[in-house]
């Protein structure tokens, strides 16, 4: 394989075996022998030649045109052996169906897989728990149970667990599901995502009510806005991305063994969906790799060819692998299904000179999936003739299409995030989240600039590649605004946030149009992006028919890095030292000039004035609209604590993220906007101060002046502050986390928040 300095350092960290010091036993080299003489075993079980296919999986994964899902890379040829990436576990309404799930997911995770779960069956908070006439307290507390439990469990001893969490849109405790992640932290091993019907759609376009029903009794609860319901899924999504929406009627229209069950919920990144104890083993094809870039067209017969090669490889693994537990390894061999997809896509159209944004993009994702779908359908049409067609075979869509055919499913557009670093390619379908980085080696600690090699070779050929250029890039995040580089350069060298959320659903309803199963993807927004461009991007992906939908607004969680600019390595003088003495808070000034903003709680008005000096915030008063009792006295507190703090110089950003979220009983809304509690609504008022809202707002009040004067021309005069598109600090590098394909990734050493 062609492995550059990150490829090398994420085997090494993540993929090479390794002896009881942490030392790696093999090359790169001997790993891939070892998945494919481990996968081409099965070839026993059906009379083929297990060395002469070795070579074959050998070849197309030494050429970087086919890899496995990450567990395949990892445990083949090994004692754990567990290959599959993504299951689906079944949570019942009863103690003991709750923690069978519990503890099959712990099976799962400690064996590297990642689990999935609808908790649409468990009754309501507040219902009758008759063995014991208590009061249930609904899924989300349970949810809770299950995050606790995989925050101590490492999957497969190499990746910390994921979760899917699904709850169907008629369930009596939706609204409780979709704010349960606005507090920053809270089921932090989960992604959620709100199972949305047709029914509630169409009770949505025309401004209507639907139904939430027990899903214990099966009766009506009562009727609610579909819109009250949409608009808070919006919000969670503008806040920090999600929930995200599954489309689970449409997923059940392709479902295809409907007579062994209805699929309810998918794997954590969505791009999977699965019945109760399915599994599904993942493998994708790097389209870079088939690109004749003196033609500018795929070379579609090598094409073919590896696909028939993966679809073979993927469907041994079935047979090869080892299963966490026998209810997983009775439905997976039932069905048989296998996910191909796809990575390299921005890169192979990068070479064909093709923008991402753009119709002939669209048209040519058709095109290509299309042929990918037809001839994985072909070559497992082709093993049902050598080998039998899947046992639910019999009642399914195939059987009734008058279809022979092997496997149930056969393509999927998974997260490619460390198998494209090993391919050397642009990860799923997503575009590039930057051209260039300037990473941390996580060996050495040296700085170094890493280019997009095509990009790359495209500066050199028009002598632009030098230092002032790449740092000017890696400033700014793009080459949109960098003049030297020709207009054509930039229109095809565009990054995610340089693609409007419109283009990029469109890209996955392209895909997902000839994708048997789903497509992980993440529709990117930039941070300036409103509530009104999430609420858009989601209804446009249910008119394409999308399988599910999850978007993602730059800089909306607390943990994301927000500044483009450079991080430079700590010294070992810049280290946290304790003072040689306390701080001691500037002494207020006698005259101060500031704002007072009044914000809505559970608990009634809450009036928050901030002043300022010379250096900044100098005090904050927080009054309640109550006087008196123990509530006014405890914003006063705030106020008093939060004036100490500014004065003594604490950055105001930390002094907000611990506010921000605190809950009470008492919730309000101001202007639409939640107000978790009087904590809440003050670091909220903090945080718009810090942005400038209250500036563009121009009081006509005789004798008092603005805290700074605020035109629209400044405005426009003003720069924008930019964000870059990332998740926030690796914890394992610190190098950045790029949030695509519904996960966090880092592509320097391979970590991932989703298994």
């Amino acid at each position: 394989m062609e492995l550059n300095d990150t490829a090398k350092v994420v085997l090494e960290k993540r993929y090479l075996l390794k002896n009881e010091n942490g030392e790696p036993i093999e090359t790169p080299e001997e790993m891939l022998w070892r998945v494919a003489r481990a996968i081409a075993k099965a070839e026993e079980n059906y009379g083929g030649d297990p060395e002469e296919w070795a070579k074959r999986f050998y070849e197309v994964m030494d050429r970087q045109e086919f890899m496995p899902n990450s567990p395949t890379l990892m445990n083949a040829g090994t004692p754990l052996g567990q290959l599959s990436a993504c299951f689906v576990i079944p949570v019942d309404d009863s103690i003991d169906g709750i923690f069978k799930a519990l503890w099959d997911m712990a099976r799962v995770q400690k064996s590297g897989g990642g689990t999935g779960f609808s908790f649409s069956r468990i009754r309501p908070k507040g219902d009758i728990v008759r063995s014991t006439m208590g009061v249930a307290s609904g899924p989300v507390s349970f949810m809770k149970i299950f995050d606790s439990a995989t925050e101590q469990i490492k999957q497969g001893g190499k990746r910390r667990g994921a979760n899917m969490g699904v709850l169907n849109v008629h369930h009596p405790d939706i609204e409780e599901f979709i704010t349960a992640k606005w507090e920053e932290g809270v089921l932090r091993n989960f992604n959620i995502s709100v199972a949305v019907t047709d029914r509630f759609m169409e009770a949505l376009k025309s401004d209507g009510e639907y139904e939430l029903i027990n899903p214990r009794t099966g009766e009506v609860v009562r009727r609610i806005p579909a819109r009250k319901i949409f608009n808070l899924i919006v919000e969670g999504a503008w806040r920090n991305g999600e929930p995200g929406m599954i489309f689970i009627d449409e997923i059940n229209r392709h479902n295809p063994t409907p007579h062994v069950g209805e699929i309810e919920a998918t794997n954590p990144c969505g791009e999977q969906p699965l019945l109760p104890y399915e599994s599904c083993n993942l493998g994708s094809i790097n389209l870079s790799k088939f690109v004749d870039e003196g033609r500018k067209d795929f070379d579609w017969e090598r094409l073919r060819e590896v696909v028939w090669i993966a679809t073979r490889f993927l469907d041994n693994v079935i047979d090869v692998n080892s299963y966490p537990i026998p209810e997983i390894e009775e439905m997976t061999k039932k069905n048989r299904k296998v996910g191909l997809g796809v990575m390299g896509w921005a890169d192979a159209l990068f070479k064909l000179g093709i923008p991402y944004d753009s119709k002939e993009a669209v048209e040519l994702a058709e095109r290509v999936m299309k042929f990918i779908q037809e001839e994985s359908h072909k070559a497992s049409q082709k093993l049902a003739e050598e080998r039998g067609v899947f046992p639910n075979w019999e009642g399914s869509v195939w059987e009734k299409m008058g279809i022979r055919i092997r496997n149930a499913t056969t393509t999927t557009i998974a997260p490619t995030g460390t198998i494209s670093i090993i391919a050397g390619c642009s990860s799923g379908i997503e575009p590039v989240f930057a051209l260039a980085y300037k990473r941390a080696n996580i060996l050495d600690g040296d700085e170094f600039f890493e280019v997009n090699p095509i990009f790359e070779r495209t500066l050199r050929a028009l002598d632009l590649y030098n230092d002032d250029i790449l740092n000017r890039v890696v400033e700014e995040g793009s080459i949109q605004g960098i003049d030297e580089i020709p207009e054509e350069i930039r229109r095809v060298f565009k990054c995610a946030l340089d693609i409007s959320p419109e283009w990029h659903v469109r890209m996955q309803a392209a895909f997902q149009k000839y994708t048997d199963n789903a497509v992980s993807k993440t529709i990117n927004m930039p941070n300036h992006a409103t509530k009104a461009d999430v609420e858009k991007a989601f209804l446009l992906a249910y008119e394409l028919k999308c399988k599910g939908i999850t978007v993602y607004r730059d800089g909306s969680r607390e943990e994301q890095v927000l500044s483009v600019k450079k991080t430079e390595k700590k010294k070992e003088d810049e280290k946290v030292r304790p003072p040689a003495r306390y701080h001691r808070p500037r002494p207020r000034p006698r005259i101060t000039k500031g704002t007072t903003v009044e914000t809505r709680t559970g608990c009634g008005s809450l009036y928050v004035t901030i002043n300022e000096d010379e250096y900044g915030i100098a005090e904050v008063f927080v009054q309640l609209g109550k006087s008196g009792g123990c509530a006014a006295s405890q914003t006063e507190a705030i106020g008093r604590l939060l004036s100490v703090a500014l004065r003594s110089w604490v950055d105001p950003e930390a002094l907000i993220r611990q506010l921000k979220g605190i809950r009470c009983p008492s919730v309000g809304f101001d202007n639409g906007e939640i107000i978790t509690s009087c904590a809440d609504g003050v670091a909220k008022v903090l945080e718009k101060h810090l942005k400038g809202e209250f500036r563009k707002i121009k009081l006509d009040v005789k004798g008092v002046k603005p805290l700074t004067e605020f035109t629209g021309e400044e405005e426009e005069k003003q720069e924008q502050p930019r964000t870059r598109l990332i998740g926030g600090m690796c914890p394992e590098c610190g190098n950045i986390l790029e949030y695509g394909e519904g996960c966090m990734t880092c592509r320097m050493c391979g970590f991932t928040k989703c298994g």
